[in-house]
């Protein structure tokens, strides 16, 4: 049986709660159980590596000890691209340094080992026992969909800290949308950053960055595109319609997280995984490729 200690970060209750709720669907199906680690705090993915090495580190391995000391001999699953970062690199910096783990179990205020390994959920669904599983859990096929996969530039980068073996083009993603009976496209910007934060902070400098993720999806023909991130599920999703008004462009790509795609293709309604709540509107694509099954959700 797959079973996990889960990490869900900070977005998972808020602008990912859709994620979550796709998340948890697709595990129910699959007979996968994801334990949370009690008491978990932020990684820090947002600030806190910008101010000084310590505190970018020592909130990850606090998470980390947690869940050594509450679900020992668990590895430990994270389903956003920037916490999977941040709990990588601190579990790196524990097994590379003696020095380095004594003081971030000194900081955590337990011990710490870094023995379980990181995994992106993507990660974990990909594994033999993973893909079979999906499979038998698959009941309406979403044949003739197109999507971009778009893995954002956190789960494969740096190479020194993911392990990563092919920086460029992941195909994980790519793996389990084909198990839907969608279709992966092709297409150049699967890796490229959709700015973050900085669709805050500096919109004019940020925005472009979604624009051509937008543009060179629907260059190679995707309707849709699939991510694994809660942020960039969110910056897509939420700023596609901006963009469009402000640029005289017309996309109408729906933005998706991989597991409402798989969630979906198990059976699920709109509203079981929260495809009525997207910005942009994502439930007219998904019931055009079901009517021609002749199934409507």
């Amino acid at each position: 049986m797959l079973k996990f200690a889960y990490f869900p970060g900070c977005a998972m209750d808020a602008t990912g709660a859709t994620y979550r709720k796709s998340i948890e669907y697709v595990c129910d199906k699959i007979g996968m159980e994801l334990l949370e680690i009690p008491d978990w705090n932020c990684c820090g993915a947002t600030s806190a590596h910008s101010k000084g090495k310590w505190l970018g580190l020592a909130l990850p391995a606090r998470n980390i000890a947690l869940s050594e000391e509450q679900l020992p001999g668990l590895d430990i699953c994270v389903a956003c691209a920037a916490c999977y970062s941040r709990m990588k690199i601190s579990t790196n910096a524990i097994r590379e340094s003696e020095e380095v783990k004594e003081k971030l179990s000194y900081m955590a205020g337990m011990p710490l080992e870094g023995k379980a390994e990181v995994l992106t959920l993507t990660e974990i669904l990909c594994s033999e026992e993973g893909m079979e599983a999906i499979k038998k859990a698959i009941i309406r096929p979403l044949t003739g969909m197109k999507v971009a996969c778009y893995y954002g530039c956190l789960t494969s980068r740096p190479k020194k800290e993911t392990g990563a073996t092919n920086i460029e083009n992941p195909d994980n993603i790519d793996s389990l949308v084909a198990l839907t009976g969608a279709e992966p496209v092709v297409w150049d910007f699967k890796t490229e950053c959709c700015g973050a934060s900085h669709q805050v902070d500096v919109p004019d400098a940020a925005r472009p960055l979604i624009e051509r993720i937008l543009r060179n999806a629907k260059a190679n023909g995707a309707q849709a595109i699939a991510t694994a991130c809660p942020l960039c599920n969110l910056n897509l999703d939420m700023r596609e319609e901006e963009i469009n008004m402000a640029m005289g462009t017309a996309f109408d790509m729906p933005i998706y997280q991989f597991t409402q795609l798989l969630a979906i293709a198990m059976g699920a309604s709109a509203k079981d995984i929260g495809i009525n709540m997207h910005f942009y509107p994502a439930l007219g694509l998904i019931n055009d490729v079901l009517r021609k099954a002749e199934v409507q959700t």
